[in-house]
């Protein structure tokens, strides 16, 4: 009797190789959506401007089929700008699915963590700092190189602080909110002290924006993005024991220090991709793994349907920020009036379950 309600309660596995996974179509099927709902926002965003273009027109052109004044408006103008921002809304949904599950925490996340203070801080010095140094830096690495090295700077400097023979998630969102009020502390400083036009455009990058994109940004952040998710989908396969603890996951003979750090090194340098990309755009990493729980039913955050929802939720962001008013907004503004009401409800249900 209880063999047969085992049975029937056994998700059903399937094995390809040396490779075994657990099929659970719900999820499946909410990705696929995830994906179609990604794809028609970013063909509408792509086919609204100055010069309209209708959905079907779109879709034609993006796979070669389209006219030449299409073509022209949508892969050379606008095209850029949608990729960026697509890309930049997987890897902060991925990276705040590797944080909230590492910390087994739904607060966590590359902004709360300190990542996305640490690239800023960095990327405002090398725009404000006068002197032969931060100008040879800016010439020669660029300013997205600068921010990507500030966020892995910040998020070893957390890790470390926050190792104590392992890693405690409350210990860990502890020091990321210190690190971070301090990089923010710093980046104000250096604010005051700059010149007024270095300042508008370290405040116009801080906000985070997807305007003026390079078709030679995307390829820069789209190979990092690649090269990052092959790393993160192998150590996937060794954090779901890690779930369970990690004495469980010793037992069954995973390495949970090296995985950890792993999965903890690809978060910081995603979300340091981002925000080398388009800024410090605030909330996606935070709510994008959360809404993913919800949409597949599942009990921990989903890689594949984080990155999505991610990439939905920043280029829908951004459609908005673009349409909403008769002047154009930075993309951070929307998700910051996105995130700031669904942190105030995390915060609450989180109360509300242990009874405060």
């Amino acid at each position: 009797m209880s063999g047969t309600a085992v049975k029937r309660q056994a998700a059903p596995g399937v094995r390809v190789g040396r490779v075994s996974f657990v099929w659970r179509p719900w999820m499946v099927l909410a990705v696929l959506l995830l994906a179609a709902a990604a794809f028609l926002v970013f063909c509408l965003s792509i086919g609204t401007g100055d010069f309209p273009i209708a959905l079907p027109q779109v879709i034609a052109t993006i796979f070669g089929r389209g006219e030449q004044i299409d073509e022209f408006v949508i892969m050379d103008l606008r095209m850029p700008r949608a990729l960026v921002g697509l890309i930049v809304g997987v890897a902060l949904g991925v990276s705040g699915a590797i944080t909230q599950s590492i910390a087994r925490n739904p607060l966590a996340s590359p902004d709360v963590l300190g990542i996305t203070s640490g690239a800023s801080a960095a990327a405002v010095f090398l725009v404000t700092a006068s002197g032969g140094a931060a100008t040879a830096v800016t010439a020669s690495l660029g300013l997205s190189a600068g921010a990507l090295a500030g966020g892995l700077g910040t998020g070893l400097l957390v890790y470390l602080m926050a190792w104590r023979r392992g890693i405690d998630g409350f210990r860990l969102i502890l020091i990321g909110i210190s690190v971070s009020a301090v990089m923010e502390a710093i980046t104000v400083w250096l604010l005051t002290r700059a010149d007024i036009r270095d300042v508008a455009k370290a405040q116009a990058w801080l906000v985070g924006s997807l305007d003026e994109r390079s078709w030679s940004e995307v390829w820069t952040a789209l190979w990092c993005l690649l090269a990052l998710l092959a790393v993160v989908a192998y150590a996937a396969f060794h954090l779901k024991p890690m779930h369970f603890g990690d004495e469980i996951a010793a037992g069954l003979g995973v390495r949970y220090g090296v995985v950890r750090a792993v999965l903890l090194l690809c978060a910081v340098l995603l979300a340091g991709v981002a925000v080398s990309a388009a800024g410090p755009v605030p909330f996606v990493a935070l709510v994008a793994p959360q809404a993913a729980m919800r949409l597949t039913r599942h009990p921990t955050p989903p890689m594949a349907a984080s990155g999505l929802v991610g990439a939905l939720l920043l280029i829908g962001s951004d459609l908005v920020a673009r349409t909403a008013l008769p002047v154009s907004l930075p993309v951070g503004v929307v998700t910051a009036a996105i995130g700031g009401p669904f942190l105030v409800y995390l915060l609450v249900r989180a109360n509300l379950r242990k009874g405060i």
